[in-house]
């Protein structure tokens, strides 16, 4: 039998199963049709075999000591959701079946099985879980313990109405937590509303969150609802709610207690049911401390808190992104096969990663697009001299005379970073791990607005 052609990528799929004889057969059934397959003869192989790169789908089979498939089923369904998973079986009862859906298997084979049996299920498996992954932009890969613990109670608690806060660095994926959170829910059959707190001035966000009615305001020619109400038996994601100003505080506060929301010009209050799932790049505790975040709404926010580990926390995890990110992108560029040579993984693994996973989506993105090799090399990442940890304390330091104040010592490393950065404000907002709200804040506040601008005139002038 040939392989069959024009398959845009080949599959990577690993098979699990104690039985040579069985093994050899799946494996060779499987890479007859074009599949890029990995065996693992225990599922304690497989699972150090999911470490190393990450796999469209799993076949296991159901009775293996140590670590059975059923415990490898629940491990993929936390590591990667939306991996369809196969159980195999000599042992066909009923109880096994209901035991393996409800786990969230794709589907179960009894053996014996013919070739024809498992290459439907498997064509059927992959299409689900592509799928699944456009809906749901792309999976949470980790095999991080504390990663995995986080994705673990945000599965728990999805199931209840309880209000989440998750606090992490920007670009650790606050916003995937969030939408599996929403696909886990009761109200998963409902729409998912995001808005961004801190890309709105306060006026807009008011109208933004709360809706008005028509006349409510200069160029109010219709009704329009808020984010709340289109949220309705759904979920509202506020994404960056650290940010947001203490008026809207009050507001939101009032809604979360009273389970309705006042149209801006509104005569009655509209009723509404809404899950919250509220994010944040800072500590939400210190702003409190500070008098910046009111105390009671972080209280009624705080219910569930999650909060995810940086990726520099996360060094395991870094060959599996690479890895899938590389899929991803090699379909999308036409370079399908392409993946990270050793030296690239070690740039990687050097790499401190301030922007976290969508720096590293980024790199991965951009060493596709330009590379003409067979493999990535650390030359294509285009990391060297980039911006790690150490090159920012090196770029902001020097010593500070006795007597410096806070607010000169803030507007210094402000006026540093955004030289580091080539006066790229998204750069140095991340980089100080800050809002790019409060970024310009602090450049009026500091008299700094123009300075990307003499930045860039000083660049044309060398």
């Amino acid at each position: 039998m040939q392989p069959d052609r024009g398959r845009p990528m080949a599959e990577e799929i690993l098979v699990v199963d104690d039985e040579p004889q069985m093994l050899i057969a799946v494996n060779e059934t499987l890479r007859r049709k074009g599949y890029s397959v990995t065996a693992a003869a225990s599922g304690v192989e497989a699972l150090c075999r999911m470490k190393e790169k990450f796999f469209q789908l799993v076949i296991t089979d159901m009775r293996m000591p140590e670590v059975s498939g059923l415990d490898l089923l629940r491990r993929v369904r936390t590591a990667t959701p939306h991996t369809p998973v196969i159980l195999l079986t000599a042992y066909g009862t009923i109880e096994n079946a209901v035991e393996a859906m409800k786990q969230g298997a794709f589907d179960y084979l009894l053996k014996p099985f013919s070739s024809e049996s498992l290459e439907q299920v498997v064509g059927r498996a992959l299409a689900s879980g592509s799928n699944r992954e456009d809906r749901a932009s792309h999976d949470i890969v980790t095999q991080d313990p504390e990663m995995s613990f986080v994705l673990e109670s945000a599965c728990k608690c999805a199931a209840s109405s309880a209000t989440v806060l998750i606090e992490a660095e920007s670009g650790t994926g606050k916003e995937l937590l969030a939408r599996l959170i929403h696909s886990r829910s009761k109200s998963r059959l409902g729409p998912f509303v995001a808005v961004n707190c801190a890309a709105l001035p306060e006026n807009l966000l008011e109208s933004e969150l709360f809706g008005f009615e028509k006349g409510a305001f200069t160029g109010a020619s219709v009704s329009k609802p808020g984010k709340f109400e289109l949220a309705h038996r759904g979920t509202l994601l506020l994404d960056e709610i650290g940010e947001m100003a203490s008026i809207l505080q009050a507001k939101l506060l009032r809604v979360l207690q009273e389970k309705e929301v006042d149209r801006i010009g509104g005569k009655d209050p509209v009723k509404i049911d809404v899950r919250i799932v509220a994010t944040t790049n800072r500590d939400l505790h210190s702003l409190v401390r500070e008098g910046a975040f009111r105390e009671d709404l972080y209280y009624r926010l705080n219910v569930v808190r999650l909060a995810i580990p940086p990726l520099r926390r996360r060094q395991g995890d870094i060959p599996m992104l690479a890895d899938f990110f590389c899929r991803r992108y090699g379909r999308e560029f036409g370079k399908e096969g392409l993946h990270c040579g050793p030296d690239a993984i070690e740039e990687l693994l050097r790499h401190s990663w301030p922007g976290n996973v969508r720096e590293l989506e980024n790199v991965i993105q951009r060493a596709l697009a330009l590379s003409s090799g067979p493999l990535l090399t650390a030359a294509d990442l285009l990391l060297a001299g980039g911006e790690t940890h150490a090159g920012l304390l090196e770029t902001a330091g020097g010593t500070l005379p006795v007597g410096t104040t806070m607010r000169d010592m803030e507007r210094q490393l402000i006026q540093r970073t955004l030289d580091g950065t080539g006066g790229n404000r998204t750069k140095a907002a991340r980089l100080l791990g800050i809002s790019l709200r409060t970024l310009r804040n602090k450049l009026n506040e500091f008299g700094l607005q123009d300075r990307p601008a003499k930045f860039a005139q000083s660049r044309a002038q060398i």
